[in-house]
């Protein structure tokens, strides 16, 4: 892996919102600039006591003015709070966004993996979206207050040669030692803060496959050896955050500890360069203690940015592995559809289907092989044509390649080998391409939203209340649907558990069904259904090719209604087409 650029990531993302970067940069000045003015105010007020000062000034104007100086300050602070609030929420959210991009322009079947590593759960990718997008996220906004502070302290640090030049020179060393130890520890750095993202992401991965299994869980009353399992990852968890953190209190304590030990050699210095020489006087004391504390304070916080930029590599270099992605195409620009400083949020885009596609004339699938990483199951050599309008069925045994040929076919798993051609045109991405109006796909377990029946089957597409009960009742989902007391608003619950299996695999065909596409996919899309509203179900969908829309059905099934209703039936054994031809030509085990 190509080691992260994380400068340049940085400022791609500090253009993407530079106004928003700069508004608070410039409060940052302000916050952090502000209390620079007391300096000279103090050394003025101690040379009017001592009667050194130039101006004549009574002792409560300068009182006034520190707290003139205090107040401006607090309003600053709180105007940059707003700032930074959404500067913070528009850097996570283009980091968010674009691994959301990228881990959906995947194959959609194909698990999700990390360079050289095992497959990852869906709850382990979490840690990516939360702990390592807040990383960089405080890593970006970071950046003005470095600048604000380095801008004050190079001005401190200017004023105060003028006053000692000898004295101030002594402020480089804590510096230096600094620069050695981040130099001989980051390594360490990155090592501690990749096992604590990587043991959080065990976690919320167990959290996710927890919920998600709970009844399997009870019902092999193993409650105990998961909870035991799960006490485990979060001590292995907990055990690598204390020393992630541990090192990095260890560098703020040392980077502190240089700071104030040089700032206490320089005073010491310059106390003896007042006493023996009278140069200082009172007033310039006063004025090199409290600056000093600016470049002091500045060069602690600089060894920490850099510890921090460390961590954040480890953050860019997990996304990118995840992804298999270079680490700028996480940082590109993209809209975000945020709230703005003025409390109005910029309206989402119409996601309008596309109206006119290619007419499906023919489909050819010609010698298409995948294989299952470390596995030989799959698909191997497998040809097919369907023509407008045919009614195809795959079948064969369990895990015999019907699954791994649908999803292949249509993208869903990377294609090895092979060509697939869509009116004589070869398809170069058929992930892109098999998408309504084109085609529509119901897996063998669709997937539900936690959301409404609407939302789930709209995914917002923009369609009329006709449409959707037409589509509805298509699916045998209407007789259902008035049963519910909320109707279309009725919410199907987490991945749509307060629904039946079948009542899931008919919103599902209702979802594909309202796009009208020219190819209709189902896997098993009957499994989980009764004899008689199977029936109903094919028989409303056959008699679809009477009207002005006419679909070419790819079905997956082993039920005999719908292979003595096939043109052309497929039959698979071990990844390989053993038959094709008609109902009669199946074996007497598939005709029962």
């Amino acid at each position: 892996m190509n080691r992260v650029p994380i400068g340049s990531l940085l400022l791609q993302m500090i253009a993407y919102a530079r106004s928003l970067y700069w508004t608070d940069t410039l409060l940052w000045l302000l916050i952090a600039g502000l209390p620079a003015v007391p300096g000279l105010v103090i050394r003025e007020f101690f040379n009017t006591l001592t009667r050194q000062s130039a101006f004549s000034f009574s002792p409560w104007v300068w009182i006034a003015i520190l707290l003139t100086t205090g107040l401006a300050q607090i309003v600053a602070i709180f105007s940059g709070r707003i700032t930074k609030t959404q500067h913070r929420f528009t850097m996570n959210s283009l980091i968010q966004r674009n691994l959301l991009s990228k881990l959906l322009n995947r194959p959609g079947a194909e698990a999700l993996t990390m360079a050289e590593e095992n497959t990852i759960s869906p709850g382990e990718v979490i840690s990516f979206f939360r702990e390592d997008a807040t990383q960089i996220e405080d890593n970006v906004v970071g950046t003005n207050e470095v600048l604000g502070e380095g801008i004050f302290a190079i001005g401190s640090l200017l004023l105060l040669l003028s006053v000692n030049a000898t004295i101030t020179l002594f402020v480089f060393l804590p510096l230096a030692l600094i620069a050695v130890i981040l130099h001989r520890v980051s390594d360490r750095i990155k090592r501690y803060r990749r096992a604590s993202r990587q043991a959080t992401q065990q976690v919320t991965g167990m959290v996710g496959e927890m919920f998600t299994a709970v009844q399997a869980i009870q019902v092999a009353g193993a409650e105990n050896l998961v909870l035991g399992h799960f006490r485990q990852l979060c001590d292995r968890r907990r055990q690598a955050i204390v020393k992630d953190q541990l090192l990095n209190a260890i560098l703020g304590s040392s980077f502190d500890n240089l700071v104030s030990l040089g700032t206490g050699a320089i005073l010491f210095f310059a106390a003896q360069s007042m006493q023996n020489s009278q140069t200082l006087s009172v007033g310039d004391f006063a004025l090199f203690v409290y600056y000093l504390a600016y470049v002091t304070y500045f060069l602690g916080f600089l060894g920490e940015f850099i510890a921090l930029s460390k961590q954040s590599e480890v953050s860019f270099e997990r996304m990118q592995a995840l992804v298999n992605a270079e680490a700028q195409t996480l940082v590109a620009h993209h809209p975000l559809y945020l709230p703005r400083l003025t409390g109005r949020t910029p309206p989402l885009p119409v996601i309008q289907q596309e109206r006119n596609c290619d007419r499906f004339e023919e489909l050819q699938a010609l010698n298409l092989t995948y294989h299952y990483p470390n596995s030989n199951s799959g698909v191997t050599n497998l040809s097919l044509q369907l023509q407008r309008g045919s009614f195809t069925v795959i079948t064969g045994s369990v895990g015999s390649g019907k699954t791994t040929l649908l999803q292949v076919l249509l993208g869903l798993l990377p294609l090895q080998s092979g060509d697939i051609l869509w009116n004589g045109q070869k398809i170069a991405d058929p992930a892109q391409f098999f998408v309504p109006p084109r085609s529509a796909y119901t897996s063998q377990v669709p997937q539900l939203f936690s959301t409404t029946l609407r939302e789930n089957i709209l995914l917002g597409l923009q369609k009329s209340d006709s449409e959707l009960q037409d589509a509805i009742a298509l699916a045998m989902f209407d007789r259902d649907l008035a049963m519910m007391p909320d109707g279309l608003d009725t919410q199907v619950g987490s991945r749509g558990m307060r629904l039946s299996g079948g009542q899931i695999q008919r919103v599902a065909a209702a979802r594909m069904l309202i796009r009208q596409p020219e190819l209709l996919v189902f896997d098993d899309l009957s499994s989980a259904l009764d004899i008689e509203t199977e029936r109903r179900l094919w028989s409303k969908l056959f008699q679809l090719s009477s009207q002005p829309w006419t679909p070419t059905f790819l079905v997956v099934s082993h039920r005999r209604a719908v292979l003595q209703r096939a043109d052309r039936i497929i039959l698979l054994n071990k990844g390989r087409i053993e038959l094709e031809g008609t109902f009669s030509d199946l074996p007497s085990a598939y005709t029962r």
